[in-house]
């Protein structure tokens, strides 16, 4: 059935569900059987898109997007507005909320709405459709919505959603804090949602089968009263099978948020806990704030007497930040022992207030998304690009928890350097992983198998069969039997604590499953 309007979005990957649509879905009042959700991937083909959207003969095509869309979003919509010119196209969220006039999309579309779009797509929808009313600027913004006025979302998340994507929640908007590369910190003050109608929705959700819960609340501990209550709602119910990711400040972790999070079982938990540097310079510098003894003490008491799975996350190439003061930051979270480490490559989000260090710090971003550094006074572009590689190949084969046996050994010989320097340690495998691989992405897991036993036996001097030994404990370790050919002429075929797991039904995803399968041996 054709709709007058079509709300639009790019998601990164098929798992990854709109929730700024659905909002305005939920909000769009009298108009909403005039609207339908149409949801693709940046993997799609404008053409295609444009094509289907086209089919509909929309009079309004609402367009989402962010920093992950932006540039594939800004080819569908210079395709549809030389197509069909009749067709409105109205744009939103945060990449076109600010520095909107000088945006190409923006000049592109018919319209952008700034911020929260709540209530004013809603009042531009009923103006064109109902009145016949444009606006006279193409640049639309209005005050705040009324957070308790809106109307949530979560009843438009369809049973395929629920069965296959992820379910986004929020209880808040905004943050209290001002770190300057995040946009966050335009915010003036923290707006909260009425409690007791948001844990009736999360009711329903998992009345209706939802199991994982992701909440995009900026600060989730910042009212103990408020995290305690959640927490013990989702307590009550945790023999469902649940798991919840939560964004955590880092050292705000007081003791009744302590003696609830002890309860629930392993991997039931995930914090993400947001450190950016532990230079205290480079921090002040950003206007970042962290009680870092505090942090230090947060973490020691996740590792040691909570299942929580911990995902923390630093940024590489903030103003006044070298590679050596970032590898020491790097050693002093990797001693803390969370699960993953996230290491990020700064990128300047539009409007965030990062930008007043361009001059002073020689700050050079890329002009296209996702807007990365490429060089600071600091770092240059040559170091940037090795963090690059760093970042990509920490995730393969630290974060992914793959070869957990393998990042334990580098970091063990860590130790025997004279710095002691986990981080430098990794970082001389990323130079050999450089040189071995043209690109880090589209690597196979069977490929980055083999790289390691190289590593070991052709880089550090193992023997061949204390090399081929190791990787397959971590081989087995993924449940797979069928040996690679560089694995094959070895004798030893015992599967190294491997289980059969089939039928298992948990709902905790199996990358946090393997971090806590060996509690002791976190990045892996």
């Amino acid at each position: 059935m054709k709709k007058d309007i079509l709300l639009v979005t790019l998601n990164s990957s098929y798992p990854h569900s709109s929730f700024g649509l659905r909002y305005l879905m939920a909000n769009l009042e009298e108009l909403q059987d005039r609207a339908e959700i149409v949801e693709f991937t940046i993997q799609r083909e404008p053409r295609d898109i444009a094509e289907a959207l086209l089919r509909q003969k929309p009079k309004i095509i609402g367009l989402g997007v962010y920093i992950w869309n932006a540039q594939e979003s800004l080819e569908l919509v210079s395709l549809l507005k030389r197509i069909s010119p009749e067709t409105i196209v109205v744009l939103g969220g945060p990449e076109v909320s600010h520095e909107s006039e000088t945006n190409p999309i923006c000049q592109i579309a018919d319209f952008t709405i700034k911020g929260e779009a709540d209530f004013l797509f809603y009042d531009f929808c009923k103006n064109y459709l109902v009145n016949g009313v444009l606006p006279e600027n193409k640049i639309v913004s209005g005050i705040l919505p009324d957070i308790k006025k809106i109307k949530t979302p979560y009843g438009l998340y369809t049973d395929e959603d629920i069965q296959n994507r992820v379910i986004y929640v929020e209880v808040s908007r905004g943050c209290p804090y001002r770190c300057e590369y995040c946009l966050s910190s335009l915010d003036k003050a923290v707006r909260n949602f009425e409690l007791t109608e948001f844990l009736q929705e999360m009711e329903k959700l998992m009345e209706r089968g939802a199991r994982q819960f992701k909440f995009i609340d900026r600060t989730f501990n910042l009212s103990p009263t408020t995290c305690t209550t959640i927490l013990q709602f989702f307590l009550d119910r945790i023999h469902l099978g649940l798991f919840l990711h939560f964004e955590m400040v880092p050292d705000r972790l007081p003791v009744e948020i302590r003696d609830l999070i002890k309860k629930f079982p392993p991997g039931a938990l995930q914090f993400e806990i947001g450190i950016q540097t532990w230079n205290a310079d480079v921090a002040r510098l950003v206007s970042r704030r962290n009680d870092y003894e505090k942090v230090k003490d947060n973490f020691r008491f996740l590792s040691a007497e909570t299942g929580v799975h911990t995902h923390a996350d630093l940024i590489a190439g903030l103003p006044g930040e070298d590679l050596e003061s970032f590898g020491k930051g790097f050693d002093t979270l990797a001693e803390l022992r969370p699960h993953e480490i996230q290491v990020g490559i700064l990128k300047r989000l539009k409007g965030a207030p990062i930008s007043r260090h361009d001059k002073e710090w020689e700050m050079v971003y890329s002009t296209y998304p996702p807007f990365q550094i490429l060089r600071t006074k600091n770092m240059d572009f040559d170091t940037l690009q090795k963090m690059n590689r760093f970042s990509k190949y920490w995730d393969l084969y630290a974060n992914s928890g793959v070869f957990k046996r393998f990042v334990n050994t580098l970091r063990e010989r860590s130790q025997s350097r004279t710095d002691q320097s986990f981080f430098w340690e990794f970082f001389a495998f990323n130079e050999f992983l450089t040189a071995r691989y043209a690109q880090s992405f589209g690597i196979s897991q069977l490929s980055l198998f083999e790289t390691a036993y190289v590593y070991l036996k052709e880089h550090l001097g193992w023997s061949q069969d204390d090399a081929k030994a190791l990787i397959l404990e971590d081989y087995y370790a993924t449940g797979k039997t069928d040996l690679p050919k560089f694995l094959k002429d070895y004798s030893q075929k015992k599967k190294h604590g491997l289980e059969d797991d089939k039928g298992d039904k948990s709902n905790i995803p199996k990358r946090q499953q393997r971090h806590l399968a060996g509690k002791t041996d976190s990045f892996s």
